[in-house]
């Protein structure tokens, strides 16, 4: 295939790199992001592109407009390719295998898109009723609630609402629906260690009605080591956590429970993994002759300095007990390191392929977990294919897959940056991020004159410099200001104005 490259000046260096193979088309423009359809149109004309000479075009990702206009004026197939120059080999082997390409839209948003159409193919082949009906026929497969789980189905994730008795009944459903949102599949009740709160067990319906009312029907489980808060739950609750032996005999239900290998009575935990499989498989046995229908074991996710004990009493219950569906709670894990919480999700995630855990439990307490559900739902979402790896999506938030060196031949005089003295002026600004949007309040002395609100720095700028006179290097700081803002929200980080957002860690000696 005769395939043309259209680009600019600075980045005809890689794009000619990058696109082995192809004729390169250099624009008269610096930044390919410049080019317009109709312009690269006049260019390819007036460099006598015939319909007969190429068999395909691709403009860069960034070009805005359809690349139909080309393709109706020279009579070439014209597509978008990627954003960026170090991307074009995946376009161009995607399109050896025969991929289609968009128009309007770059080939690399193409690839997530049909990556995460794959994804939700394969979900909703498990949401077929035939499908469903057949696969609970068999003993690694049941209901939650009406939520199918098991084997044949993909992981389900528990998203815990902490200490929920002290917590509103709208801020539960908030909650809830922020959960859910996220990826969780159901919503776990987690109630306060050493209280008893029979009264608020009866907002749970409620909680529930309003949830059918918003559009989601998701099973809810109920956390708690009390008997008697697990008693008045059975009516309420699809699923129960925490069962043990010192409970066991008390709360024999046909709804699914969590079995965990502690007598939390006597504060028995056995530490050894083979101990602790022994344990649970006893349990296990006594639970099922005392009627329990649908036993989760859950072997105890134990954070560092202990998480590889736990992984072994995993993986030696998985192997003894090939056919049990098996919850982990990953979110202690999480919580308990200093540590970006993205990288934790997808290896916990690939864990839970690997040992066929299909339940997992999480949560969002502190704020270095804040996204925690979002993550190990894209985590797990990637572990749907054999390789997590070149998907088309990721879980790269911080790091880049691919790094690129670019730098542009110097031809002018050099000086160095010098800072200079700022001065005061008497209009100043308060930055500060509330309910996903920036708000940036004008003052004058004590005196506030105006609050803009928005969610694009520009924007925001923009609307400044038409309500006030401000100095050049005053616009420039709150431009750097506003899209710390900006990068703070999107990573569901806290911002306060003038306090860098990362430390030096990279840069350091």
């Amino acid at each position: 295939m005769r395939i043309l490259l259209v680009t600019g000046r600075l980045a005809e260096p890689l794009v000619r790199k990058y696109g082995r193979g192809c004729e390169v088309f250099v624009a008269p423009v610096s930044v390919a992001a410049f080019l317009t359809p109709t312009l690269i149109v006049r260019y390819l004309r007036k460099a006598g592109i015939k319909s007969e000479d190429y068999d395909l075009i691709l403009i860069p990702g960034l070009v805005r407009g359809s690349a139909q206009i080309i393709e109706d004026e020279l009579g070439i197939p014209a597509f978008k390719g990627s954003r960026y120059a170090f991307d074009l080999p995946q376009v161009l082997e995607a399109l050896k295998q025969g991929f289609r390409l968009s128009r309007e839209i770059p080939a690399d948003d193409l690839f997530q898109k049909d990556a995460l159409k794959k994804v939700e193919d394969i979900k909703n082949r498990t949401k077929n009723k035939r499908y469903i009906e057949k696969a609970l026929k068999k003993p690694y497969n049941f209901l939650v609630g009406n939520l199918p789980v098991g084997f044949d189905f993909p992981h389900r994730i528990l998203a815990e609402i902490v200490h929920a008795p002290k917590l509103s009944p709208d801020e539960i459903i908030n909650k809830a629906v922020y959960y859910l949102k996220s990826g969780a599949d159901i919503i776990d009740i987690g109630m306060i260690s050493g209280e008893t709160n029979l009264d608020f067990i009866e907002v749970i319906p409620e909680v529930r009605g309003v949830l059918r009312e918003k559009g989601y029907d998701a099973p809810v489980s109920f956390d708690s080591l009390n008997t008697k808060e697990i008693v008045k739950a059975f009516n309420y609750a699809d699923l129960f956590l925490s069962i043990d032996e010192s409970n066991l005999s008390e709360l024999v239900t046909e709804k699914p429970v969590v079995l965990i290998p502690t007598n939390q009575k006597k504060g028995f935990f056995p530490t050894n993994p083979l101990g602790r499989v022994e344990f649970l498989e006893r349990l296990k046995e006594k639970a099922l002759d005392l009627g329990y229908k649908h036993i989760i074991p859950d072997l105890i996710l134990e954070p560092i300095p202990h998480l590889a004990r736990s992984i072994t009493a995993f993986r030696l219950y998985r192997e003894r007990n090939p056919e049990d569906v098996l919850l982990a709670g990953v979110g202690n894990v999480v919580e308990l390191i200093d540590a970006d919480s993205v990288g934790i999700n997808a290896v916990l995630a690939g864990l839970a392929k690997e040992l066929k855990i299909s339940l997992l439990l999480t949560t969002e307490v502190s704020p270095k977990c804040r996204g925690s559900v979002k993550e190990l739902r894209r985590g797990l979402n990637m572990m749907l294919f054999n390789m997590p790896k070149d998907l088309g999506f990721d879980l790269l938030i911080l790091k880049e897959k691919r790094s690129e060196k670019v730098e542009y031949e110097v031809k002018s005089s050099i000086i160095e940056a010098r800072e200079k003295k700022v001065r005061l002026e008497n209009i100043y600004f308060r930055i500060f991020i509330k309910e996903g949007k920036i708000w940036v309040i004008a003052h004058r002395g004590t005196e506030q004159l105006l609050t803009i609100v928005g969610e694009e720095p520009n924007a925001i700028i923009d609307t400044i410099l038409e309500h006030f006179q401000i100095s050049p290097r005053h616009a420039f700081y709150l431009g750097r200001e506003l899209e710390r803002a900006k990068t703070a929200l999107k990573l569901k980080r806290s911002y306060v104005q003038e306090v860098e957002l990362f430390s030096d860690f990279y840069i350091k000696d």
